[in-house]
């Protein structure tokens, strides 16, 4: 009789189980949910290299839960406005970053010559860019040893914990407003002593910046975001404010700094004089002349004034960027992937294997009838700044 009563009472618990498990959320709701985040993806952010916005739904016995993160609260705010004039229950657990588990330290300094940044967190991870030294990004949360950062040019991507400084708000400030030096030479170091053949502290390319500390003879007396002190050779480098004022910013600045990087290997993510993309080279050049333009060939294009689409070279002036690529067709779009420099003379520079100048010209050596073939359209950006270009004179990004 027990056993009985007690198998009664386990199929009473089991049926009560079965009705807690059960639950009111409707499946279908889940992808109408799913298709009104899209939406909101692509009105707050449509380019997922330079904003976050990851969000997925998924169903909760009465209600629906918001997962992911953002770091665009306003996004975040309109699908949940959304949300609620549908009236559907739902449960935010979406991290607006930065984290909080980052404690305040929100703010870094890229610590090395050449940061690699990555697309995930882990080495083998592709590269997509790179941050170069002294230059400040935001900083969104950490996973293990790695920092999802975004660089001023709002890329966004993940640098391992030796390539940036991680700052305070007061560390940062003490920083930014230090007097700095910017490293003009293509290649060198910094050095422990005011000795050239001494023992070095780190290597050093074209764009770096750091801290100005002293002047000693012929050298800078310097220290890294990291707190090391150096020595650098007055010959390789300038107070950050004397350079912006020498900075010519014209067509022929361009084209001679374009040629100091003559012979650079193609690197895929390579935007420094270790190695450039297409789109990394003429980056380069343009920071090299106080000027941030966007990361990636596809995003380039949208900056400056067209000058040509139609193969009429002679509308070119130096500076000029090149397009190339695939044109729109009825059923595909337009598809950018390489960017090169205009430089005069039928000629361009890029980088393709390695940087070297190539002719528009069927009558010159060094005519390339690839590119040419799938050439799109030329912007000018040189005195016609649109909104996503930085003039390092007009702003106080170091």
């Amino acid at each position: 009789m027990r056993n009985f009563k007690l198998g009664i009472g386990l199929i009473y618990l089991g049926i009560w189980v079965l009705a807690g498990c059960q639950t009111n959320t409707d499946p279908g709701k889940v992808t109408e949910i799913a298709q009104l985040t899209q939406e909101i993806k692509t009105q707050y952010a449509p380019d997922s290299r330079v904003a976050i916005f990851d969000i997925e739904p998924t169903a909760s016995n009465e209600s629906y839960i918001l997962k992911g993160s953002t770091n665009i609260p306003q996004a975040l705010s309109t699908l949940k406005e959304k949300l609620s004039a549908l009236n559907i229950v739902f449960i935010d657990s979406v991290t607006v970053l930065p984290a909080a588990e980052l404690e305040g330290k929100t703010q870094g300094i890229i610590a090395l010559s050449a940061a690699n940044l990555r697309a995930t967190p882990r080495h083998s991870a592709e590269l997509v860019t790179q941050g170069t030294l002294g230059m400040p990004v935001r900083i969104y949360k950490k996973q293990d040893h790695w920092y999802l950062i975004q660089t001023p040019d709002n890329y966004i991507a993940w640098v391992d914990s030796g390539g940036v400084v991680p700052m305070d708000s007061t560390s940062y400030d003490n920083w930014m407003q230090s007097e700095k030096l910017i490293f003009t030479k293509t290649f060198g170091s910094s050095f422990a002593q005011k000795n050239e053949s001494g023992q070095v502290v780190s290597d050093l390319v074209a764009g770096n910046v750091l801290k100005l500390i002293d002047q000693q003879e012929d050298f800078y007396q310097v220290e890294f975001p990291d707190g090391r002190k150096a020595f650098v050779a007055k010959s390789q480098g300038l107070p950050y404010k004397e350079w912006l004022t020498s900075l010519a910013q014209t067509k022929e600045s361009l084209v001679a700094t374009s040629k100091t990087l003559m012979g650079l290997p193609y690197l895929w993510g390579g935007t420094s004089p270790k190695g450039v993309d297409c789109s990394g080279f003429t980056k380069t050049i343009y920071f090299l002349n106080g000027l941030i333009i966007p990361r990636d060939a596809s995003q380039q294009i949208h900056q400056g004034i067209l000058v040509d689409q139609d193969k009429d070279f002679s509308r070119l002036q130096p500076g000029d960027l090149l397009f190339f690529g695939k044109q729109a067709t009825d059923s595909t779009k337009e598809r950018i992937v390489h960017v090169g420099m205009w430089i005069g003379n039928n000629e361009f520079i890029h980088s393709a294997g390695r940087v070297h100048i190539s002719s528009v010209d069927p009558n010159d050596p060094n005519y390339d009838a690839y590119n040419l073939n799938r050439y799109i359209r030329t912007k000018r950006i040189l005195d016609h700044k649109t909104e996503g270009i930085i003039d390092l004179k007009d702003s106080l990004l170091f």
